[in-house]
């Protein structure tokens, strides 16, 4: 029998019996529609991590006080890193480009009758370099306002808008801790990084910083709360955060445990990739359970059509046809229904992705590869779990099949 008769016989066949037809084909909508939803939330979240790690700077790594040790028991975090230590990263270290020493506080901005309590920042000038932020209005801290301790600020945008509204806030003056400080820029939009808010933040001088807000807090100099370093490229992140860790290492005379670790976020995104990997191949993997059920579903219903044809089957038997033949005609009955279960699956699946992506951070996308692969598989399902039914219907003797009928 000529394969394009068989479609057409086949196609009808599904045709005159919607109902069946639709209710065999859920289980691989549901599948596919699934698996394919899990996949794009996935890689959504991988992006949306890679995103989160590059607003902090390219090529950066990050010193921080403590042992890893320490900041796994989020105790008090030891007073270890100081602004002379990276100054002496800043002139000793040949792969670093940047150093940005920075001190955080949470603490009240008030203008007039309207607060907010928000993060401070006492940064340098390297901090917009290493941090990769921009200045939208007026300037940014400068060496001078080092220098001379001067009472600046500049704010997050999010922050001005709280404050000053739609208004200018350069050249006003806000208070913070009862001191008050000249607004000399606004921030470029930032974005938030890891449940951070970037643009909800005050960026003092951080001399002005240790010596009115928090204080001189440690007895080896003034305190910092990280230090950022970018190096020179993405080739040199190894060698820089080897030099600086024994930079560190000798300026604090440390014979066993570090007091500090140097973080690399390049290594940081590779476990977060690893980890939200394995977290989208088990939920893909639980997903494609359904599309198991889907083609035991559809060899359950092919089983009673085989029962309720054999009338069918008989007379085309006795009429000439071979069992190749209703083999052929029954296995694209099934494929049929897999295939079309797996395209209106796949759109239901890209359809809510999309959503996903415009209702959500994550920028959730799904690639042809990942459609074309479901689409194979439910059409290798339908193959799979038609061959039974098939089989049974091809063996059936045509006397006995008429004679049943």
């Amino acid at each position: 029998m000529d394969i394009v008769e068989s479609v057409k016989m086949a196609t009808t066949t599904l045709v005159a019996n919607k109902l069946r037809s639709s209710l065999t084909m859920l289980g691989i909508i549901i599948g596919n529609a699934s698996v394919i939803a899990m996949v794009g939330i996935g890689q959504g979240t991988q992006k949306l991590a890679a995103d989160q790690f590059q607003t902090l700077g390219p090529n950066v790594l990050f010193v921080v006080p403590g042992s890893q040790d320490a900041q796994r028991n989020r105790g008090d975090l030891p007073k270890t890193l100081v602004l002379e230590d990276a100054q002496a990263i800043a002139s000793l270290v040949p792969s670093v480009a940047e150093v940005a020493p920075q001190i955080q506080s949470r603490q009240a901005v008030i203008y007039r009758n309207k607060s907010s309590a928000t993060q401070i920042i006492g940064a340098t000038p390297e901090f917009l370099k290493v941090r990769s932020f921009d200045v939208a209005r007026g300037r940014f801290i400068s060496e001078l306002d080092l220098k001379k301790n001067n009472q600046v600020v500049a704010l997050g945008s999010d922050l001005a808008t709280k404050l000053f509204g739609n208004s200018d806030p350069v050249g006003q003056r806000l208070r913070i801790k009862n001191i008050s400080f000249l607004v000399i820029g606004v921030m470029q939009p930032k974005g938030s990084s890891f449940g951070t808010n970037q643009d909800d933040t005050a960026f003092l001088p951080l001399t002005t910083m240790a010596n009115r807000i928090v204080g001189r807090t440690s007895p080896y100099g003034t305190e910092v709360s990280f230090i950022s370093v970018a190096a020179k490229n993405a080739e040199s992140l190894q060698a820089a955060e080897f030099q600086i860790t024994n930079l560190l290492r000798r300026r604090h005379k440390i014979i066993d445990d570090d007091d500090f670790t140097v973080r690399n976020q390049k290594d940081a995104l590779q476990i977060v990739n690893t980890l939200t990997s394995g977290l989208t191949l088990m939920l893909a993997a639980i997903a494609a359970i359904s599309l198991l059920v889907g083609g035991i579903g559809v060899m359950n219903i092919m089983l009673v059509s085989v029962t309720e044809r054999t009338q069918e089957i008989g007379l085309r038997k006795a009429i000439g046809a071979r069992e190749q033949d209703i083999l052929i005609q029954f296995l694209i009955e099934s494929m049929i229904l897999s295939a079309a279960g797996g395209l209106i699956g796949t759109a239901i699946g890209v359809g809510s992705v999309s959503v996903i992506g415009l209702l959500t951070p994550l920028k959730a996308g799904v690639s042809p590869v990942s459609i074309l692969v479901a689409v194979s598989v439910s059409g290798s399902i339908g193959l799979f779990f038609g061959v039974i039914p098939a089989r049974r219907a091809a063996k059936l003797d045509p006397i006995v099949a008429l004679r049943s009928a």
